[in-house]
């Protein structure tokens, strides 16, 4: 994947949101910006590589850590997208009982008392933090 134009870092209004910190959600906003500035210099690295049409068998190691980095940090741009895509003021912290979502819970977990508890227990393990 090679990006023609450089990713820009969307703005998203969500101060003030119910059970998470303004001071959480600008932690959160500043690490989305690293992943779009850093897959944005990865995707021209690549782009370099690439100029003349091949990556050469001295060129392939670089290239795969490149790629591989690459897609950590695209990765972690969409997610960060999506999370903040979900949020929105004035929401609460469990869904609607009849919601699709939360029969899906139910019927995977259990309840959703459960789901919840193991979607915190991923969101708070160290160095991952991230949960889908």
């Amino acid at each position: 994947m090679i990006a023609t134009d450089p990713y820009k870092a969307k703005q998203f209004n969500l101060s003030g949101l119910n059970g998470i910190s303004d001071r959480t959600m600008e932690m959160h906003f500043k690490l989305y910006e690293g992943y779009v500035t850093e897959t944005n210099k990865l995707s021209e690295k690549i782009a370099a590589f690439l100029a003349d049409g091949k990556v050469d068998q001295e060129e392939m190691p670089l290239y795969s850590e490149l790629k591989r980095r690459l897609g950590f940090e695209f990765n972690g741009m969409i997610l960060h997208e999506y999370y903040f895509e979900n949020l929105k003021n004035g929401g609460g912290s469990d869904p609607d009982r009849s919601s699709s979502f939360y029969q899906a819970a139910e019927a995977s977990f259990g309840n959703n008392s459960n789901w919840k508890a193991d979607f915190v227990g991923i969101c708070m393990m160290q160095g991952h933090g991230c949960a889908l």
